[in-house]
């Protein structure tokens, strides 16, 4: 209740004290009067007072033995406690505040002063409690936050990981199925104390989550023999068997933008080895035993057991029990013979109907980075990967976030954009910015790479990609908890190709129709665009990109964005450097 009174223990073994205490602060304190402390801890188990007046010389129990015990117990530690006493010598004043008193205050003393001095330790005090449950529920928050943000960081790279997959028809859900396989076979090494010494050196969900990029070099592989839906030439196979080179490659490019490591490292080492084999005859470098690295070795015999226990363009799937004998005739060849009698012991986890959702990622323990820029790195390296295909190249996703923040700052001086842009989660918005093309994913090599000018067909192939980019974004919002998050992400990556005056795509979008989350996207990627060299063009000079945007005011560009991104356009500029 808003007038309840604070409640305060006074404890001292005159009587007189109590009952001179007791009528003073009767209208402003609910006072309890104790003789002891004996008779305090008594009082203590039935009523949580707000401070407590101790005197320090009583029999039985002194004042100094029981501050002592209170500061001692979770629950009274943080009562705020004021000595009144008739010592008054510097030595004792000292001995009381070292104990945890908030003040000393010496006998006899005036009542007025006593009530003064009480009500401001009480606002300090209440100022402290406020304090501390203000930082209590920003950890909730953050933490809370934390969650959500892994969560969409997992769904956004399972999403994009399973895209990669589907280029070359392989069968839905490889890429939750291995990463199901490998906790289960981790856990199980860990048990056995096989490799456990090595594997506890890792943070194990960072690893997990890394495997998802295990074939991402296929984004480099022409769709023809991708989707090639017979067996493949020699030819061809060389030219497939150069995923995992490629995939090294795109990561490490990556890893040159970023200053989170761990992540990509392991997925580098699993991109390059998960194809060798424990006597040597694998690719791309013939590793031979224990040179082949720990992650490729486990990724090797998950990736097989997945790719025989289901249909691909050249096989049907094999029964469990038969996956199971080919992985045995493979230990000490294809396979790590310690890894695989783990695995065949374990068997019949690996079932799909007993794997299947049965294992978790969670957020990374403490001992690594801060989450936001773990959260920063996997976007940016999702929308690197989407931009290869196209031959954009690397660091386009950084010069955009660097450029929206700049032009946000911006709008959020605004009379026009304040209100609305100010209700944004701008963490989230930064975070999922990256993934506005993500739908090129879907678009043939041949369309995305191509020097001259697309014909009708092709360019409508191109524009469909606005669409899938948003049911790409549909199907991680449907995989996270929390997932109306990506309603920024929706609203980008739908409609950054609308114009104000109708004439743009996917649905033709006029004016303030467009959310304006793609309204600013719109300027930020055609100026990107215009001063980044692509395969059909050279890069035009920052002050030329800027006449152009001016140019296409109340036509392609919202007039209002323009002129504020005009105003700013110097802050571009450096942001581009």
């Amino acid at each position: 209740m808003a007038n309840e009174l604070k409640k305060i223990i006074m404890v001292d073994d005159d009587v007189t004290n109590l009952i001179v205490a007791k009528n003073a602060f009767a209208d402003k304190y609910d006072i309890f009067t104790v003789p002891s402390g004996k008779k305090l801890f008594q009082l203590l188990e039935k009523v949580s007072p707000d401070m407590i007046l101790l005197d320090i010389e009583m029999p039985e129990m002194s004042g100094y033995e029981v501050i002592k015990i209170l500061k001692n117990s979770k629950k009274t530690e943080d009562i705020p406690v004021i000595f009144l006493t008739g010592r008054i010598d510097p030595e004792s004043e000292i001995d009381g505040l070292s104990m945890g008193a908030i003040d000393y205050i010496a006998k006899p003393f005036s009542q007025q002063l006593l009530l003064k001095r009480i009500e401001v330790h009480m606002i300090v005090e209440s100022q402290k409690k406020e304090l501390r449950n203000y930082s209590t529920n920003l950890e909730g928050i953050v933490h809370e936050k934390t969650r959500l943000v892994f969560e969409l960081q997992n769904a956004i790279l399972k999403t994009v990981a399973e895209l990669v997959e589907c280029r070359d028809n392989v069968t839905g859900g490889h890429i939750e199925r291995t990463q199901n396989y490998l906790r289960i076979l981790v856990d199980a090494l860990i048990r056995k104390g096989i490799y456990a010494t090595e594997i506890l050196t890792w943070d194990v969900n960072l690893f997990i989550m890394s495997s998802q990029l295990h074939d991402v070099g296929k984004i480099s592989i022409k769709d023809g023999i991708l989707m090639k839906p017979g067996r493949l030439t020699f030819a061809e196979f060389d030219e497939m068997k150069k995923h995992t080179v490629y995939g090294v490659d795109i990561i490490r490019r990556i890893e040159d933008g970023t200053s989170e490591n761990a992540f990509l490292k392991h997925a580098e080492i699993l991109t390059g080895t998960h194809h060798e084999k424990w006597d040597g005859t694998g690719y791309p470098n013939e590793f031979k035993g224990e040179d082949i690295p720990l992650q490729g070795r486990l990724m090797a015999i998950v990736d097989v057991y997945d790719a025989l226990t289901n249909d691909r363009p050249y096989k049907k799937a094999y029964s469990h029990e038969d996956s199971l004998e080919i992985i045995e005739s493979g230990k000490e060849t294809h396979f790590d013979p310690f890894i695989a009698a783990v695995f065949l012991e374990n068997g019949e986890k690996f079932k799909p109907s007993s794997s299947r959702k049965n294992y978790f990622l969670s957020p990374t323990n403490d001992r690594q980075k801060n989450p936001e820029d773990l959260s920063e790195s996997f976007t940016r390296t999702i929308a690197d990967i989407v931009e290869l295909r196209g031959n954009t190249e690397i660091g386009q996703p950084n010069r955009l976030q660097n450029h929206l923040k700049i032009f946000i700052d911006a709008l959020l001086k605004s009379d026009a954009y304040k209100e609305e842009v100010s209700t944004w989660d701008m963490d989230i918005f930064l975070l999922s910015a990256p993934l506005y093309d993500i739908g090129k994913i879907s678009v043939h090599d041949n369309i995305l790479n191509k020097n001259s000018s697309l014909t009708r067909k092709e360019l409508l192939d191109a524009q469909a990609h606005a669409n899938f980019g948003v049911e790409v974004v549909k199907k991680i919002r449907d995989d996270v908890d929390g997932g109306a998050l990506l309603h920024q992400a929706e609203a980008l990556v739908g409609s950054h190709h609308e114009r104000w005056d109708g004439t743009g795509y996917p649905l033709g979008l006029r004016g303030t129709g467009i959310p304006l989350q793609g309204r600013v996207m719109a300027i930020v990627d055609v100026y990107d665009a215009l001063t980044s060299k692509r395969p059909h063009r050279d890069m035009i000079s920052h002050e030329e990109a800027i006449e152009v945007i001016k140019g296409q005011s109340g036509a392609q560009f919202d007039p209002g964005l323009v002129k504020i991104f005009v105003e700013h356009e110097h802050e571009f500029f450096r942001g581009s450097e």
